[in-house]
């Protein structure tokens, strides 16, 4: 039935939709077709606000009631070249398109909607459509598959704070739409109030594939790839041989200008691209809504490189690979035309897909209704109310795996395939005999042992698990992960492999003054990082296809390899795999530099990853002469999750130096481990950070803090936790990293602060000396009190926590400046002296503030491990707890504070006082930021009992109705690589 508006005088008109489609690709506007067609169809006048081209929509509808107005009124993502968005760029652009001139917009849209009698307003996804609507008193309903607001909070994180009010308004604007038509492959879009799922909204065909061949002269007997994939790179050439023999390639958005090789086929600007699609064999390209959704709906198989920062793209990859229909290209494959394996294992595949492509005739009606009043919401909870957790402002998503069976498997795969691995972390063998004996059954342990770890043994049954599935078929159905896949072809089950263990870390006291020398506090947390390595000649090591095609292109014996499978890839867009040959790290027989190698891995933000599996390789080789010459294999599974703060990356690198070091037969003590595994991250991944994770990760022991003084790694020794008192780990949601720009710029502002304290200090020292060849009753007093040697100590000062709070205050504060230009220092004083960051000329960096915290830091520390081991009071617990918080103040003077974190300190604080009120009793005692600061983990302190347990419960479910984010906990303690040790294991042979 069409709906139609009946008008005063008792006529029948069609309906008025305003149709809003952001700038951000075509894909949007290619989606937008069907349903404006549909609409169009039903007599409806449909006015198109759009950037993208007319051809896009007039291909389709010819027709005098589609109306196109071109107007951008959003700016999407800035791309930096066609496969990595610039994220600052992209919030920026967004300012200045849709922020800064906001008024005009509005009163602009709600005076046009008003003149064309809009009955309903339709938004994919323009945020002030929707606010725009409201102001005009009209309805509004978005249609997409992802929202800015869950775009750029990833974006403002990275970036900081300062432009995080573009989120909270596009939140708000989003908020005045009274629902969301959801596309299959969605993100969490937490701002919409209410969701109806709808199915695949896609082109319909004009051309049968036998039509559109024989308009091209191509025969069945022709392999035909599309290669749809717009922005090429600037002097990109395409090759004939990088096609398979018998293979033809159509190529979308060639420029005018580019010469293409006789198996590529240029097609015009305005074909239509979905008969073209189905007439084809397989696809290759970027993943968008619209390739993915006409590659599922015409079951094809697509060839994709994966893209940095495009938020969206997991959700669609996932669902595109749990329907078999999906393979990941390598970008520098790509771009070096090593196409042929991938385009062969393409046709392998059988594309699944079954659910609906109907989604844009079910879209038009749905908007029909919805014009004339029509109500299509149940009382049952939304999709949206179902992700309420899934908030903005860099909140991550945080759900309990299986607890919505309404959310689809393609959804969740990733989390159920993390099950296992998270529930172990957190359970005890509890006498379960089967489960030990099944594993130690699999497997002969040859070296070492399990030290009753429940994490290690699901390990060893995970590893056991791929055995059985490469061999007997089991998991190769829809919900196999591309990583299990991959894992399970890695090993030599016949061969020794060799596995460590390494745990996070929970920050207690210490944190970033680590660099600056400090005494720290940091003990091991029950989470850790399991890794697999195996050597094999290189004849013997098994590869992955598109390895293997490599090694054949080269045409000499088989050269090492190295291959990489990273479980849990697919909870952050980075690639679950990573290989390369080993020569590639070398350099006329020597090892590259540490910053080539640094090129080497940030030249694809995808793979970045690996720098911090495969750097232990080249540091060994580099610190210690290591020569590889067998291929080496490595399966990396981690417990410890990225970005809370709790060294994530310091585990992954010693646990895989520790299996590396183990398979090569070398004895590395855990101090010296830790040190070689600071020089991966600071070096070859790039993140400017101290020495304390890596230390804490091989060295520390369970249910004790490891008390060590940072200059460079001296451990002072083990302090047993007293058991009176316990820590725990709450995580903000807000996501952490020690690359990112604001933990660099205070560390900067340190060794500046440094820099200009040996200077005055040596200017002193200076007048000091010159007085003291006068006579004795003619010395400056204050020089006498400073003493000559003290100013010189003072002078070469290596530390700043070799400074003690008086001095500073005394003679230093004064004189530091709170900021300086990066130009202006450089002026004045030269380098700051640190080998791991680098000076920004033009920007100003905080300089008293970041001084001053490791000062003070390590005095809180040293008085914070003494009143340890005293007598146990509530005074005693009560002091802890304000070192804790006088720690927390002064990372947010530094501008490493963040709202998740505050918030979670200020809720420990009113408890204190609540129950200090209540019955003089308190249970917990004192909280704070913990490593890097801006955002993670906040590390709590409170009497081990009961009450205190149930306390940390009640600071979840708070910070929850606050937030709508349930925060992780991070209780319990396990012991570091060096206490570990490696496992030597060999499968056993059945008889």
């Amino acid at each position: 039935m069409v709906a139609h508006r009946i008008s005063a005088d008792g006529d029948r008109r069609g309906l008025v939709f305003a149709y809003y489609i952001t700038g951000h690709g075509f894909g949007h506007a290619t989606r937008v077709v069907d349903v404006v067609r549909h609409l169009v169809e039903a007599g409806h006048e449909v006015h198109v606000v759009t950037a993208a081209p007319e051809f896009v929509f007039t291909t389709d509808i010819q027709s005098p009631n589609l109306y196109i107005r071109k107007v951008l009124l959003d700016s999407g993502a800035v791309q930096t070249d066609a496969l990595t968005v610039d994220r600052l760029a992209s919030l920026e652009k967004y300012l200045e398109t849709a922020v800064v001139p906001r008024a005009s917009i509005l009163a602009t849209e709600v005076e046009w909607l008003k003149s064309i009698k809009a009955d309903l307003v339709i938004s994919d996804v323009v945020p002030v459509a929707c606010r725009a609507a409201a102001d005009a008193g009209i309805r509004s309903v978005c249609v997409t598959n992802f929202s800015w607001d869950f775009i750029y909070a990833e974006y403002v994180m990275a970036t900081g704070n300062h432009l995080r009010s573009i989120v909270l308004q596009i939140a708000e604007d989003y908020s005045h739409c009274e629902f969301l038509l959801r596309l299959p492959g969605y993100c969490p879009m937490p701002a919409f109030r209410d969701v109806i799922d709808i199915p695949l909204v896609v082109r319909r065909l004009h051309k049968s594939r036998l039509e559109v061949r024989k308009e091209l002269g191509i025969g069945e007997d022709v392999k035909l790839l599309i290669f749809n994939f717009g922005g090429q790179p600037a002097g990109w050439t395409l090759k004939q041989e990088w096609l398979p023999a018998h293979w033809l390639c159509l190529v979308c958005g060639a420029s005018d200008k580019q010469v293409l090789p006789p198996n590529f086929i240029k097609l015009a600007k305005d074909a239509y691209t979905p008969d073209l699609i189905a007439a084809s064999d397989c696809m290759l390209g970027k993943i968008g809504y619209g390739t993915f959704s006409e590659a599922l709906a015409y079951k094809l198989p697509f060839v994709f490189v994966r893209r940095d920062y495009f938020n969206e793209e997991p959700f669609l990859r996932n669902m595109l690979e749990y329907y078999q229909g999906g393979v990941e290209m390598i970008r520098r494959d790509l771009l070096i035309g090593h196409w042929k394996p991938y385009l062969e294992r393409a046709l392998t595949l059988s594309p699944c897909y079954d659910g609906g492509v109907n989604g844009g005739e079910v879209v038009a009606r749905i908007l029909q209704d919805t014009a004339i009043g029509k109500c299509h919401l149940t009382d049952k909870l939304s999709g949206a109310r179902r992700l309420r957790d899934a908030i903005i402002l860099g909140y991550q998503l945080q759900r309990s795996p299986g607890r919505d069976i309404s959310i689809p498997d393609w959804y969740t795969q990733a989390e159920n395939e993390l099950g296992l691995r998270s529930e172990s972390c957190h359970s005890g063998v509890n006498g379960d005999t089967s489960f030990v004996g099944s594993c130690i059954a699999d497997f002969e342990i040859l070296h070492g042992e399990l030290h009753g770890l429940s994490d290690t043994l699901a390990f060893l049954k995970s590893l056991s698990a791929l055995d059985c599935g490469s061999g007997s078929g089991k998991n190769t159905g829809k919900r196999q992960l591309r990583e299990q896949s991959a894992a399970a072809a890695l090993f030599n089950w016949e061969e020794d492999i060799f596995v460590a263990r390494a745990p996070g870390r929970l920050d207690v006291m210490g944190g970033i003054a680590d660099y600056s020398g400090s005494l720290v506090l940091q003990m091991p947390i029950r989470e850790a990082c399991h890794v697999a390595v195996q050597r094999n000649h290189p004849t013997k090591q098994k590869l992955w296809k598109h390895a293997q095609a490599r090694q054949q292109a080269i045409g000499k014996c088989p050269n090492p390899v190295l291959q990489i499978v990273s479980f849990g890839s697919e909870l952050s867009n980075r690639a679950p795999t990573f290989d390369m040959d080993l020569s590639d790290f070398l350099d006329a027989d020597q090892p590259i530099s540490y910053e080539k190698a640094y090129r080497y891995f940030a030249q694809d933000q995808s793979q970045k990853w690996a720098a911090y599996v495969a750097g232990t390789i080249l540091v060994l080789m580099t610190e210690l002469g290591v020569h590889v010459t067998d291929s080496i294999c490595i399966l990396v599974s981690s417990a410890v999750p990225e970005g809370k703060g709790v060294s994530s990356s310091a585990a992954v690198e010693v646990a895989t130096m520790q299996a590396v070091a183990a398979s090569l037969g070398l004895e590395i003590a855990p101090r010296d481990l830790a040190l070689l595994c600071q020089k991966v991250e600071n070096h070859i991944v790039g993140a400017p950070c101290g020495v304390m994770d890596q230390m804490t990760s091989a060295c520390g022991e369970a249910n004790k803090l490891l008390a060590m003084v940072c200059q460079p790694a001296e451990v002072k020794e083990l302090v047993t936790i007293p058991n009176h008192m316990r820590f725990w780990g709450v995580d903000s949601g807000i996501r952490h990293s020690v690359g990112g720009g604001d933990y660099g710029s205070v560390r900067v502002g340190a060794f500046m602060g440094r820099k200009m304290i040996k200077a005055e200090a040596t200017a002193l020292l200076k007048v000091a000396c010159a007085d003291a060849t006068q006579q004795v009753d003619e010395i400056n007093p204050e020089y006498e009190e400073f003493g000559v040697e003290l100013l010189k100590r003072e002078a070469s000062l290596e530390y700043l926590c070799n400074l003690s709070t008086h001095r500073y205050q005394a003679a230093y504060m004064k004189k530091l400046p709170d900021g300086i230009p990066g130009e202006q220092f450089l002026k004045e004083y030269g380098d700051h002296n640190d080998k791991v960051t680098i000076i920004d000329p033009k920007h100003n960096y905080g300089v008293k503030a970041a001084t001053k915290h490791p000062i003070y830091e390590n005095f809180r520390v040293e008085t914070f491990k003494a009143l340890l081991t005293a007598a146990t009071t509530d005074e005693q617990l009560s002091t802890l707890g304000e070192l804790m918080y006088q720690c927390h103040y002064s990372y947010s003077d530094c501008g490493l504070g963040s709202d998740g974190t505050d918030r979670l300190v200020k809720i420990v604080q009113e408890m204190q006082l609540r129950k200090s009120s209540h019955d003089g009793r308190s249970s917990l005692f004192g909280a704070k930021i913990t490593g890097g600061g801006s955002g993670g983990t906040v590390s709590v302190i409170g009497r081990n009992s009961l009450r205190s347990s149930e306390e940390i419960f009640e600071l979840q479910q708070r910070y929850k109705a606050a937030t709508g984010y349930l925060p992780l906990i991070f209780e319990g303690s396990s012991p570091g690589a060096g206490k570990f040790g490696y496992l030597k294991i060999r499968r056993r042979q059945l008889p």
